[in-house]
Protein backbone atom coordinates (compact mmCIF):
# COMPACT_ATOMS: atom_id res chain seq x y z
CA UNK A 1 0.00 0.00 0.00
CA UNK A 2 2.85 2.36 0.82
CA UNK A 3 4.43 1.72 -2.59
CA UNK A 4 1.15 2.55 -4.30
CA UNK A 5 0.80 5.70 -2.27
CA UNK A 6 4.34 6.75 -3.13
CA UNK A 7 3.68 6.00 -6.81
CA UNK A 8 0.53 8.09 -6.68
CA UNK A 9 2.38 10.96 -5.04
CA UNK A 10 5.11 10.73 -7.69
CA UNK A 11 2.54 10.83 -10.48
CA UNK A 12 0.85 13.82 -8.88
CA UNK A 13 4.16 15.62 -8.50
CA UNK A 14 5.03 14.93 -12.15
CA UNK A 15 1.62 16.23 -13.23
CA UNK A 16 2.11 19.43 -11.24
CA UNK A 17 5.62 19.85 -12.63
CA UNK A 18 4.35 19.33 -16.19
CA UNK A 19 1.53 21.84 -15.73
CA UNK A 20 3.99 24.31 -14.24
CA UNK A 21 6.38 23.86 -17.16
CA UNK A 22 3.57 24.38 -19.68
CA UNK A 23 2.38 27.45 -17.81
CA UNK A 24 5.92 28.83 -17.65
CA UNK A 25 6.36 28.29 -21.39
CA UNK A 26 3.10 30.15 -22.05
CA UNK A 27 4.22 32.98 -19.80
CA UNK A 28 7.53 33.25 -21.63
CA UNK A 29 5.75 33.33 -25.01
CA UNK A 30 3.43 36.04 -23.73
CA UNK A 31 6.31 38.11 -22.41
CA UNK A 32 8.11 37.99 -25.75
CA UNK A 33 4.94 38.39 -27.86
CA UNK A 34 4.84 39.69 -30.48
CA UNK A 35 8.28 38.56 -31.63
CA UNK A 36 7.71 38.95 -35.39
CA UNK A 37 5.41 40.58 -37.94
CA UNK A 38 1.68 40.25 -37.26
CA UNK A 39 -0.48 39.21 -40.20
CA UNK A 40 -4.11 40.26 -40.35
CA UNK A 41 -5.90 37.92 -42.74
CA UNK A 42 -8.67 39.34 -44.93
CA UNK A 43 -11.02 36.95 -46.73
CA UNK A 44 -11.96 39.33 -49.56
CA UNK A 45 -10.12 41.30 -52.26
CA UNK A 46 -8.32 44.59 -51.87
CA UNK A 47 -10.80 47.46 -52.09
CA UNK A 48 -13.74 45.43 -50.79
CA UNK A 49 -15.70 46.55 -47.73
CA UNK A 50 -14.05 43.82 -45.67
CA UNK A 51 -10.61 44.90 -46.87
CA UNK A 52 -11.29 48.52 -45.88
CA UNK A 53 -12.22 47.39 -42.37
CA UNK A 54 -9.21 45.08 -41.97
CA UNK A 55 -6.74 47.70 -43.20
CA UNK A 56 -8.29 50.31 -40.89
CA UNK A 57 -7.68 48.05 -37.90
CA UNK A 58 -4.19 47.20 -39.12
CA UNK A 59 -3.29 50.90 -38.99
CA UNK A 60 -4.72 51.24 -35.49
CA UNK A 61 -2.86 48.14 -34.32
CA UNK A 62 0.61 49.21 -35.55
CA UNK A 63 1.45 51.71 -32.78
CA UNK A 64 0.35 49.26 -30.08
CA UNK A 65 2.33 46.17 -31.08
CA UNK A 66 5.78 47.59 -31.92
CA UNK A 67 5.95 45.27 -34.91
CA UNK A 68 5.07 45.46 -38.57
CA UNK A 69 1.42 44.67 -39.24
CA UNK A 70 0.72 43.14 -42.65
CA UNK A 71 -2.66 42.63 -44.29
CA UNK A 72 -2.84 39.46 -46.40
CA UNK A 73 -5.83 38.87 -48.68
CA UNK A 74 -6.67 35.17 -48.90
CA UNK A 75 -9.50 35.34 -51.42
CA UNK A 76 -11.96 32.73 -52.60
CA UNK A 77 -14.91 30.48 -51.82
CA UNK A 78 -16.80 33.17 -49.91
CA UNK A 79 -14.18 33.38 -47.19
CA UNK A 80 -13.62 29.65 -46.73
CA UNK A 81 -10.07 29.71 -48.15
CA UNK A 82 -9.00 32.33 -45.60
CA UNK A 83 -10.83 30.47 -42.84
CA UNK A 84 -9.03 27.21 -43.56
CA UNK A 85 -5.69 29.02 -43.86
CA UNK A 86 -6.03 30.58 -40.41
CA UNK A 87 -7.33 27.36 -38.86
CA UNK A 88 -4.16 25.56 -39.99
CA UNK A 89 -1.78 28.39 -39.01
CA UNK A 90 0.66 28.25 -36.12
CA UNK A 91 -1.18 29.18 -32.88
CA UNK A 92 1.25 31.82 -31.70
CA UNK A 93 -0.78 35.03 -32.07
CA UNK A 94 1.07 36.26 -35.16
CA UNK A 95 -1.79 35.30 -37.51
CA UNK A 96 -5.07 37.06 -36.71
CA UNK A 97 -8.22 36.62 -38.77
CA UNK A 98 -10.34 39.78 -38.87
CA UNK A 99 -13.63 38.43 -40.12
CA UNK A 100 -17.25 37.81 -39.17
CA UNK A 101 -17.34 35.29 -36.34
CA UNK A 102 -20.76 34.35 -37.67
CA UNK A 103 -19.20 33.74 -41.09
CA UNK A 104 -16.69 31.28 -39.64
CA UNK A 105 -19.49 29.63 -37.67
CA UNK A 106 -21.49 29.21 -40.88
CA UNK A 107 -18.71 27.10 -42.38
CA UNK A 108 -19.73 24.20 -40.13
CA UNK A 109 -23.20 24.24 -41.66
CA UNK A 110 -22.40 24.94 -45.31
CA UNK A 111 -20.10 22.01 -46.08
CA UNK A 112 -21.10 18.37 -46.41
CA UNK A 113 -17.61 17.50 -45.18
CA UNK A 114 -16.10 20.65 -43.61
CA UNK A 115 -12.31 20.86 -44.08
CA UNK A 116 -12.05 21.97 -40.46
CA UNK A 117 -14.01 21.43 -37.27
CA UNK A 118 -14.46 25.15 -36.65
CA UNK A 119 -15.57 24.65 -33.04
CA UNK A 120 -12.19 23.07 -32.28
CA UNK A 121 -10.04 25.11 -34.67
CA UNK A 122 -10.61 28.70 -33.58
CA UNK A 123 -10.54 30.97 -30.57
CA UNK A 124 -12.27 34.35 -30.49
CA UNK A 125 -9.67 36.75 -29.11
CA UNK A 126 -11.84 39.89 -29.30
CA UNK A 127 -15.14 40.96 -30.78
CA UNK A 128 -15.16 44.17 -32.83
CA UNK A 129 -18.61 45.16 -34.02
CA UNK A 130 -22.12 43.89 -34.67
CA UNK A 131 -24.19 44.83 -37.67
CA UNK A 132 -27.40 43.90 -39.48
CA UNK A 133 -28.43 42.99 -42.98
CA UNK A 134 -31.01 45.36 -44.43
CA UNK A 135 -34.28 45.19 -46.32
CA UNK A 136 -34.09 47.75 -49.15
CA UNK A 137 -36.37 49.01 -51.91
CA UNK A 138 -35.99 51.51 -54.74
CA UNK A 139 -36.05 55.06 -53.35
CA UNK A 140 -38.90 55.83 -55.78
CA UNK A 141 -40.89 52.85 -54.54
CA UNK A 142 -44.29 53.55 -52.91
CA UNK A 143 -43.41 51.26 -49.97
CA UNK A 144 -42.54 53.26 -46.86
CA UNK A 145 -42.41 50.40 -44.36
CA UNK A 146 -42.32 46.60 -44.12
CA UNK A 147 -46.10 46.33 -43.67
CA UNK A 148 -46.79 48.12 -46.96
CA UNK A 149 -44.20 46.02 -48.79
CA UNK A 150 -45.57 42.77 -47.37
CA UNK A 151 -49.17 43.60 -48.34
CA UNK A 152 -48.08 44.36 -51.91
CA UNK A 153 -45.88 41.24 -52.19
CA UNK A 154 -48.69 38.99 -50.95
CA UNK A 155 -50.83 40.30 -53.80
CA UNK A 156 -48.08 39.68 -56.37
CA UNK A 157 -47.53 36.09 -55.22
CA UNK A 158 -44.73 34.33 -57.10
CA UNK A 159 -44.50 37.24 -59.54
CA UNK A 160 -42.65 39.16 -56.81
CA UNK A 161 -38.84 39.02 -56.78
CA UNK A 162 -35.95 40.18 -54.63
CA UNK A 163 -32.16 40.46 -54.71
CA UNK A 164 -29.52 38.88 -52.50
CA UNK A 165 -25.76 38.60 -52.79
CA UNK A 166 -24.56 36.78 -49.66
CA UNK A 167 -25.75 33.94 -47.42
CA UNK A 168 -27.10 36.29 -44.71
CA UNK A 169 -29.24 38.00 -47.36
CA UNK A 170 -30.59 34.66 -48.54
CA UNK A 171 -31.35 33.66 -44.95
CA UNK A 172 -33.01 37.00 -44.15
CA UNK A 173 -35.10 36.65 -47.30
CA UNK A 174 -36.25 33.13 -46.43
CA UNK A 175 -37.14 34.01 -42.84
CA UNK A 176 -39.12 37.01 -44.10
CA UNK A 177 -41.06 34.80 -46.52
CA UNK A 178 -41.71 32.10 -43.95
CA UNK A 179 -42.97 34.58 -41.36
CA UNK A 180 -45.20 36.52 -43.76
CA UNK A 181 -46.32 34.05 -46.43
CA UNK A 182 -44.70 36.11 -49.20
CA UNK A 183 -43.81 33.95 -52.25
CA UNK A 184 -41.19 36.19 -53.88
CA UNK A 185 -38.50 34.59 -56.02
CA UNK A 186 -34.89 35.17 -54.99
CA UNK A 187 -32.43 36.46 -57.59
CA UNK A 188 -28.89 35.90 -56.36
CA UNK A 189 -26.05 38.16 -57.50
CA UNK A 190 -22.29 37.85 -57.19
CA UNK A 191 -22.11 41.24 -55.43
CA UNK A 192 -24.74 43.63 -54.07
CA UNK A 193 -23.85 46.43 -56.57
CA UNK A 194 -24.63 44.01 -59.40
CA UNK A 195 -28.30 44.12 -58.37
CA UNK A 196 -28.60 47.92 -58.25
CA UNK A 197 -29.87 48.52 -61.81
CA UNK A 198 -32.61 45.91 -61.43
CA UNK A 199 -33.67 47.34 -58.06
CA UNK A 200 -33.85 50.93 -59.29
CA UNK A 201 -35.50 50.01 -62.60
CA UNK A 202 -38.36 48.20 -60.91
CA UNK A 203 -37.44 44.75 -62.25
CA UNK A 204 -36.94 43.61 -58.65
CA UNK A 205 -39.29 44.51 -55.81
CA UNK A 206 -36.82 44.57 -52.93
CA UNK A 207 -33.39 43.41 -51.76
CA UNK A 208 -31.74 41.88 -48.70
CA UNK A 209 -28.27 43.41 -48.59
CA UNK A 210 -25.31 44.23 -46.37
CA UNK A 211 -25.21 47.57 -44.52
CA UNK A 212 -22.15 48.96 -46.32
CA UNK A 213 -23.91 48.78 -49.69
CA UNK A 214 -27.38 49.64 -48.36
CA UNK A 215 -26.36 52.74 -46.42
CA UNK A 216 -24.20 54.06 -49.25
CA UNK A 217 -27.06 53.72 -51.73
CA UNK A 218 -29.51 55.34 -49.33
CA UNK A 219 -27.13 58.28 -48.89
CA UNK A 220 -26.96 58.61 -52.69
CA UNK A 221 -30.76 58.62 -52.88
CA UNK A 222 -31.02 55.40 -54.89
CA UNK A 223 -32.42 53.00 -52.29
CA UNK A 224 -34.62 53.23 -49.20
CA UNK A 225 -33.94 51.03 -46.16
CA UNK A 226 -37.13 49.71 -44.57
CA UNK A 227 -35.74 47.62 -41.70
CA UNK A 228 -32.74 45.81 -40.23
CA UNK A 229 -32.36 42.11 -39.46
CA UNK A 230 -31.22 42.42 -35.84
CA UNK A 231 -33.59 41.71 -32.96
CA UNK A 232 -33.38 45.33 -31.83
CA UNK A 233 -32.38 48.67 -33.29
CA UNK A 234 -28.67 49.43 -33.39
CA UNK A 235 -27.18 52.75 -32.29
CA UNK A 236 -25.48 53.13 -35.68
CA UNK A 237 -28.87 53.30 -37.41
CA UNK A 238 -31.28 54.08 -34.58
CA UNK A 239 -33.79 55.57 -37.01
CA UNK A 240 -34.24 52.21 -38.75
CA UNK A 241 -36.73 49.76 -37.22
CA UNK A 242 -35.85 46.13 -36.58
CA UNK A 243 -37.81 43.57 -38.58
CA UNK A 244 -39.26 42.32 -35.29
CA UNK A 245 -40.79 45.77 -34.67
CA UNK A 246 -42.32 45.50 -38.11
CA UNK A 247 -44.08 42.26 -37.26
CA UNK A 248 -41.48 39.85 -38.68
CA UNK A 249 -39.87 37.88 -35.85
CA UNK A 250 -36.16 37.46 -36.61
CA UNK A 251 -32.77 38.16 -35.08
CA UNK A 252 -29.99 37.83 -37.62
CA UNK A 253 -26.98 39.68 -36.25
CA UNK A 254 -23.58 39.62 -37.95
CA UNK A 255 -20.62 40.24 -35.64
CA UNK A 256 -16.96 40.65 -36.49
CA UNK A 257 -14.03 39.52 -34.41
CA UNK A 258 -10.28 39.09 -34.15
CA UNK A 259 -9.91 35.31 -34.40
CA UNK A 260 -6.84 33.15 -33.77
CA UNK A 261 -6.11 29.43 -34.19
CA UNK A 262 -7.15 27.24 -31.26
CA UNK A 263 -4.25 26.47 -28.96
CA UNK A 264 -2.96 30.05 -28.95
CA UNK A 265 -1.66 30.61 -25.37
CA UNK A 266 -4.17 32.37 -23.17
CA UNK A 267 -1.80 35.21 -22.22
CA UNK A 268 -1.38 35.93 -25.94
CA UNK A 269 -5.14 35.79 -26.53
CA UNK A 270 -5.63 38.17 -23.60
CA UNK A 271 -3.06 40.58 -25.05
CA UNK A 272 -4.82 40.62 -28.43
CA UNK A 273 -8.11 41.25 -26.63
CA UNK A 274 -6.53 44.16 -24.76
CA UNK A 275 -5.32 45.73 -28.01
CA UNK A 276 -8.66 45.48 -29.76
CA UNK A 277 -10.63 46.69 -26.74
CA UNK A 278 -8.35 49.75 -26.63
CA UNK A 279 -8.92 50.39 -30.34
CA UNK A 280 -12.67 49.77 -30.42
CA UNK A 281 -13.25 51.96 -27.35
CA UNK A 282 -12.21 55.17 -29.13
CA UNK A 283 -14.68 57.69 -30.55
CA UNK A 284 -12.86 57.61 -33.90
CA UNK A 285 -13.39 53.88 -34.30
CA UNK A 286 -16.99 54.12 -33.12
CA UNK A 287 -17.59 56.70 -35.85
CA UNK A 288 -15.90 54.50 -38.45
CA UNK A 289 -18.00 51.46 -37.52
CA UNK A 290 -21.22 53.50 -37.36
CA UNK A 291 -20.59 54.75 -40.90
CA UNK A 292 -20.78 51.15 -42.10
CA UNK A 293 -23.87 50.34 -40.05
CA UNK A 294 -22.08 48.66 -37.12
CA UNK A 295 -21.99 49.24 -33.39
CA UNK A 296 -18.79 48.69 -31.37
CA UNK A 297 -19.04 45.30 -29.70
CA UNK A 298 -16.65 44.49 -26.85
CA UNK A 299 -16.45 41.14 -25.07
CA UNK A 300 -13.94 38.98 -23.23
CA UNK A 301 -12.38 36.05 -25.11
CA UNK A 302 -14.48 33.71 -22.97
CA UNK A 303 -17.74 35.46 -23.86
CA UNK A 304 -16.70 35.69 -27.51
CA UNK A 305 -16.05 31.95 -27.64
CA UNK A 306 -19.41 31.24 -26.01
CA UNK A 307 -21.11 33.38 -28.68
CA UNK A 308 -19.12 31.60 -31.39
CA UNK A 309 -20.25 28.14 -30.29
CA UNK A 310 -23.86 29.34 -30.15
CA UNK A 311 -23.50 30.84 -33.64
CA UNK A 312 -22.37 27.45 -34.98
CA UNK A 313 -25.63 25.95 -33.71
CA UNK A 314 -27.72 28.90 -34.94
CA UNK A 315 -26.26 28.81 -38.45
CA UNK A 316 -26.99 25.13 -38.87
CA UNK A 317 -30.63 26.06 -38.38
CA UNK A 318 -30.37 29.13 -40.64
CA UNK A 319 -28.91 27.06 -43.46
CA UNK A 320 -31.80 24.60 -43.16
CA UNK A 321 -34.35 27.45 -43.19
CA UNK A 322 -32.79 29.03 -46.28
CA UNK A 323 -32.24 25.65 -47.95
CA UNK A 324 -28.74 26.76 -48.91
CA UNK A 325 -26.91 24.22 -51.11
CA UNK A 326 -24.10 22.46 -49.28
CA UNK A 327 -20.61 22.68 -50.71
Amino acid sequence: MKLIAKGGMLAACLAVAFASAVGSASDVRAQTYPSQDIRLICAFPAGSGADVLVRFFAEKLKPLVNQTVIVENKVGAGGHIATEFVGRSKPDGHTIYVFAGTGVAAMAAMFKNPPLDVAKSFQIAATINRQPFMLVVDAKSPYQNVKELTEAMLKKGDQASYASAAPPGTIMGEIYKQKTGVKAVEVNYKTAPDSLNELTSGKLDYGMHDPVFSLAQQREGRLRILAVSTGERLAASAELPAMKESGVDMDLTIWWAAIVPAGTPKPVVDQINKWFVQIVSTDEVKGFLNKFGGDPFINTPEKGQEMFLKAISDWKEFVKIARLPLM
